[in-house]
């Protein structure tokens, strides 16, 4: 089959036998049907999570379906081949039809997943700083109301792990996964070129293969989601041309939710003298005791008494 498309963004033609896709990650191929309608097919689907118990039908879990040519044609049974004998694209692999050249760098930050447990034993993992934990006032509010103190990031409250970003920057970010679990990463606000993915952290083989190391063409795709496999890192560049509070986040919810994300705080200085919140959004708020000026908790400056206390992983 041939990828023309990844997260709704064209792509050059490029030639597989499979695909390994993320939460949130979306494709658009063209398959070539055989000239005869002698046989039907059956295709199949996997779906591997590294954070079930590998048992026989609970992971991986494989889903099938019927390809039908003729409806009183047998199916014919097509051998199972090791997915290691499979031409997969990388994520740095496909090229943008736009055929845009890979953006010069004005800024890098540089993220590395941090997986530990708690005092109970529960697993988490932090992207930023701390974990992700929402504050008491919006982020949006804080970037909006906090005037020139909005270009500073600890008004946001460290719960957040808030990096503001100058208009009109080129901004490359790295995300390494030291990791056992792999992790899908969705980008709010912006389509993002995939530069370069690679070998990180204590390993680098998965299941016993080498991990690849895999430097984009001279026109790297475009996408808003991204694999960041065990033991991998992953190099993605945009230009920051969207002013606004943007997330960063695991796209496996239970990840999300435990505070696997960052948030991208974008020209705080444009973004107040182009738009503002709607006076119903307001309301809304209030009547629901939530503050809508002031930093992370609704205090000035950078006074941030009231917020519950960040959580950290151990160093």
């Amino acid at each position: 089959m041939t990828v023309i498309e990844a997260d709704g963004v064209e792509s050059m033609p490029l030639e597989v036998d499979g695909l390994s896709m993320g939460p949130g990650q979306r494709y658009s191929v063209i398959v070539t049907a055989h000239k005869s309608d002698k046989f039907n097919y059956i295709y199949n689907v996997t779906s591997y999570s590294r954070f079930i118990t590998k048992e026989e039908g609970l992971r991986p879990i494989v889903y099938t379906g019927l390809i039908k040519y003729k409806d009183d044609a047998p199916t014919k049974t097509i051998p199972v081949v090791s997915d290691n004998q499979l031409v997969w694209p990388e994520e740095a692999q496909l090229q943008a039809y736009d055929k845009q050249p890979r953006l010069p760098v004005d800024r890098q930050i540089e993220l590395t997943v941090n997986r530990f447990t708690d005092v109970y034993n529960v697993p988490y993992s932090a992207l930023g700083s701390s974990l992700y934990k929402s504050v008491l006032v919006p982020t949006l509010y804080t970037a909006l109301s906090m005037g020139n103190l909005a270009n500073n990031s600890s008004v946001y409250g460290p719960q957040t792990n808030a990096y503001v970003l100058k208009h009109l920057d080129v901004v490359e970010i790295v995300i390494n996964n030291p990791a056992i679990e792999d992790h899908t990463f969705h980008f709010h606000g912006h389509n993002v070129q995939v530069i370069e993915t690679g070998p990180f952290g204590s390993s680098s083989t998965i299941n016993g293969q080498p991990v690849p190391h895999i430097l984009s063409g001279p026109w790297p795709m475009w996408r808003d989601t991204v694999q960041v496999r065990a033991f991998e890192f992953i190099r993605v560049r945009f230009r920051a041309d969207n002013p606004g509070v943007w997330f960063l986040h695991c796209h496996l919810a239970v990840h999300m939710y435990n505070g696997l994300a960052v948030v991208l705080i974008e020209a705080p200085d444009v973004l107040q003298q182009r738009q503002s919140v709607p006076e119903k959004m307001v309301e809304m708020c209030k009547r629901q005791g939530i503050h809508t000026q002031g930093n992370g908790a609704g205090n000035q400056e950078f006074d941030l008494s009231g917020l519950p206390p960040a959580v950290y992983p151990p160093s």
